[in-house]
């Protein structure tokens, strides 16, 4: 008789199980050890379970050599989740002071009426009063650790940076809440915290029409992508060379960049995020940092191409400093600066104008790509690839006479190409004419102040 839950999750649901059984077997020993003053600690708590082969726990605990305190910490982020009842226990109130435990932490959530770990709880859980596991716990949670590195776990402290470092809310990522109950690594998306979007296309290398210096140069970074390692292992170059590529396309707006960008990762088989500056810069002091932190460290781990659209935004001549808000933004500055040179990965970063890029900066670019506006020739490539082709084409278009007389990027060109659309659909006719085309023309063209001849 089907149980209506898909097969898919029963190993993941199983080893979570097995996994949650323990956490609550560990917090009940360690709550009777508090409240009768025994001193055995986490040492006394029961063995980790052995997990279904083939379950994601599994295969995150293996990847990660994760021991036995690690793992506590990791299910203890898990319980609100999966099995928010067993933190119950922590509500108990300190009858001397009539409130909670400060040793059990926790936090107030806005909607969830269960108890909220922070990293107080997991120090009681794993170290009591054990000062030297305690700080051992704070290298837990160093940025550098796999723990926070890889976006595994996170200590969130947001605002309150003159409060204990544990003290933060301890919560796991989506991305391994997702791995962990379905085996599948849910892709991050655009938000607040993760001021990146991963891009993809339909389309491919064929659809792309750039000058043969400009695929030379894209060549070469494929190389890259695809012996980089070979060549700084077998080659020598790694006793010299910083590991990672970083490359500048510049070039005017329409002319390929983003799209060549994506197309290099998809065709090595790797994500590529866009970076969006416009959510980078944070009110708060420290925070532009840590939500690139995550972007950065994410994508070494999955070794995804970074791509930074529009950089000389941020990566730009640095200002003067003449008050406290420069000094910040100079500061986040630096600090991209140098994440982007110690990215052992792909940094592509896009600017209109190469001179807009900071010299002190472009002297560690790897390539600097110049992508040109198209001659007439490509122009025509453009209109042929993307217009349409099965009978949707009036008669009385001539592109041959459209890609010579108006000089358009590719971006503009299908923006001339959507609009064309547009005007045919709202006619009622079945083809795109010249008519829908010269009105689609003159509409971009009085963008950049220019009229149809």
């Amino acid at each position: 008789m089907s149980t209506g839950v898909d097969d898919r999750y029963a190993l993941h649901a199983a080893a979570l199980s097995l996994e949650l059984d323990w956490l609550e077997a560990v917090l009940n020993l360690r709550l009777e050890q508090h409240f009768q003053q025994q001193a055995q600690g986490f040492d006394a708590a029961p063995p980790p379970p052995s997990l279904p082969p083939g379950s994601a726990l599994a295969q995150l605990i293996d990847e990660q050599g994760l021991l036995a305190a690690e793992r506590a910490v990791l299910a203890l982020a898990l319980a609100p989740h999966l099995r928010p009842g067993v933190l119950d226990l922590l509500f108990v109130r300190n009858q001397n002071l009539d409130r909670g435990f400060t040793e059990f932490g926790g936090w107030k959530a806005q909607r969830h009426g269960g108890f909220l770990p922070t990293g107080e709880t997991a120090a009681f859980l794993v170290a009591g009063d054990d000062l030297a596991r305690r700080i051992a716990l704070f290298d837990l949670f160093d940025p550098q650790r796999p723990f926070m590195a890889r976006d595994i776990l996170r200590l969130d402290c947001e605002g309150a940076s003159n409060e204990p470092q544990l003290s933060g809310a301890l919560s796991v990522s989506a991305e391994t809440l997702q791995r962990l109950q379905t085996g599948v690594w849910h892709k991050p998306d655009y938000n607040i915290q993760f001021p990146a979007k991963r891009i993809t296309t339909d389309l491919d290398w064929s659809d792309l029409v750039l000058t043969a210096d400009v695929f030379d140069e894209i060549s070469v970074i494929q190389t890259w992508m695809h012996r980089g390692p070979e060549l700084m292992r077998d080659w020598g170059l790694g006793r010299a060379v910083k590991p990672g590529y970083r490359s500048l396309f510049y070039g005017p707006p329409g002319t390929g960049k983003t799209l060549t960008a994506t197309l290099l990762g998809q065709s090595a088989g790797v994500d590529v995020y866009r970076i969006d500056l416009s959510m980078v810069v944070s009110k708060y002091i420290g925070e532009t940092e840590k939500n690139l932190a995550r972007v950065f460290d994410q994508a070494q781990s999955r070794h995804w191409v970074l791509f930074f659209d529009e950089a000389d935004a941020l990566f730009g001549k640095r200002s003067a400093v003449q008050n406290s808000n420069d000094r910040h933004a100079n500061q986040e500055i630096a600090y991209l600066l140098q994440r982007v040179e110690d990215f052992p990965g792909v940094v592509i970063l896009a600017s209109n104008l190469r001179g807009n890029i900071d010299e002190a900066f472009s002297r560690r670019f790897q390539s600097m790509v110049y992508f040109p506006m198209p001659d007439a020739d490509q122009r025509l490539r453009l209109w042929r690839g993307l217009l349409p082709q099965n009978g949707r084409l009036a008669p009385d278009v001539d592109l041959e006479a459209i890609a010579e007389q108006h000089v358009l990027s590719g971006g503009a060109i299908v923006n001339v190409l959507r609009f064309a659309v547009l005007q045919a659909a709202r006619s009622g006719t079945a083809q795109v004419g010249a008519a829908h085309l010269r009105m689609a023309l003159a509409k971009e063209l009085s963008k950049e102040g220019r009229t149809v001849a």
